[in-house]
């Protein structure tokens, strides 16, 4: 297929195709890119209406007719949701008379997880895709085209479009061949071994705690998670995402990829943590209480997480963003990444001499950050 007779457009929704070429784009690991995951969203309610999330996937197709290559975009007329902060961008735009929004976001909405950005049959298609983004801005007036949380082997395809590159830091858990979590445990130094030995005890005192994947998950589970996330929604970002029907569409058509982590006591819930379970990954996503118990959120969020990847073979945990606390559990410093279109050419280079002092602050701290992780120096003990 020459260049010339490749044609874009700009789909309603990621649910108006069909999940069989949907996800016959990516290799299937990853549940955010997923047909079920994004069309999820939008039949939630999660995005679209008055979000600020507005569906506008972009696709290239076949011959035949079928998708050969697609990137989950999104209309945005806000910055929430995203976890890659741009407000200072937005307010310097719009300083200086221009409108930052609306912006187009190439993502998986309210997910800082890492994943392919760029969803093809053909990797040569990736660059007709981010040739038809930047035209969509141009011809539309928006201000930039974002993506964020680009999985490290999809970022030689924005850098060689010449979008600009931003990093970051996660805190990811990293499955070194462990048996166990006492093996893991093994390679930490035996200050750190006795804390979270300590952390475990102190949360599982009193409470009883278990673990659901697909059928086992029921409409009592989910209701008691919904109070967790509102609460922790309502406190972290103003208004939850997720309408209480995305929960009930997560249960129905990814039951098998979630694992839910419930702390009960009395025989009721009091905690919990949703985690999305990949190919080569455990994604932790949200976490509640209804009770502040000393070092629950650790259990349930950090440490069933390493037992479940174990478990299950899995070579990280991925557990959100932020959270220089996570060093101390045995989570990295982990470099993300994103990456940007900017309209404007004089703006493009403002943000361009930024982004280059960022990139070196960052690479800093993760040296710094790396230096003081928690694991053993020297032979293992015997």
């Amino acid at each position: 297929m020459s260049e010339t007779t490749i044609t874009a457009r700009i789909g309603g929704s990621v649910g108006q195709f069909s999940a069989a070429e949907w996800d016959a784009l990516t290799d299937g690991t990853n549940p955010f890119v997923s047909h079920a995951f994004l069309s999820l969203l939008e039949d939630s309610g999660s995005v679209g209406g008055r979000s600020g999330w507005t569906p506008a996937p972009i696709v290239i197709e076949a011959a035949d007719g079928s998708l050969a290559a697609a990137l989950p975009a999104y209309l945005k007329s806000h910055s929430q949701g995203e976890y890659v902060f741009d407000h200072s961008w937005a307010d310097a735009w719009q300083r200086a008379g221009g409108d930052y929004y609306p912006k187009l976001q190439i993502a998986a909405p309210f997910t800082p997880a890492t994943g392919p950005r760029a969803l093809t049959r053909d990797p040569l298609l990736a660059g007709p895709l981010l040739r038809a983004a930047e035209q969509l801005c141009a011809m539309n007036g928006l201000s930039s085209a974002h993506a964020t949380f680009i999985e490290p082997e999809q970022l030689p395809l924005f850098e060689d479009a010449g979008w600009l590159i931003r990093s970051d830091i996660q805190f990811h858990w990293c499955n070194r061949g462990y048996a166990s979590f006492d093996d893991f445990l093994g390679a930490l130094s035996s200050r750190k071994r006795k804390a979270i030995r300590k952390e475990r005890a102190a949360a599982q005192e009193g409470v009883e705690i278990r673990g659901f994947s697909g059928a086992e998950i029921r409409p009592e589970h989910w209701d008691a998670f919904w109070e967790f996330y509102q609460d922790t929604g309502s406190r972290k970002w103003g208004r939850p995402y997720l309408t209480r029907s995305a929960f009930d569409l997560i249960g129905e058509r990814m039951g098998d990829q979630v694992l839910l982590v419930l702390a009960f006591s009395g025989g009721a819930p009091i905690a919990g943590a949703l985690n999305f379970i990949g190919g080569d990954a455990l994604y932790g996503r949200y976490w509640g209480c209804t009770v502040d118990k000393p070092y629950l959120h650790f259990e349930l969020c950090y440490y069933q997480a390493i037992d479940a990847a174990i478990a299950r073979g899995l070579d990280r945990v991925e557990a959100g963003a932020q959270g220089q606390h996570k060093l101390a559990r045995g989570y990295e410093p982990v470099q993300t990444w994103s990456a940007h279109w900017i309209a404007d050419a004089g703006f493009r280079r403002a943000v361009g001499d930024f982004l280059e002092r960022e990139r070196a602050g960052v690479a800093s701290d993760q040296l710094y950050l790396t230096e003081r992780a928690p694991f053993r120096k020297g032979p293992a003990p015997s």
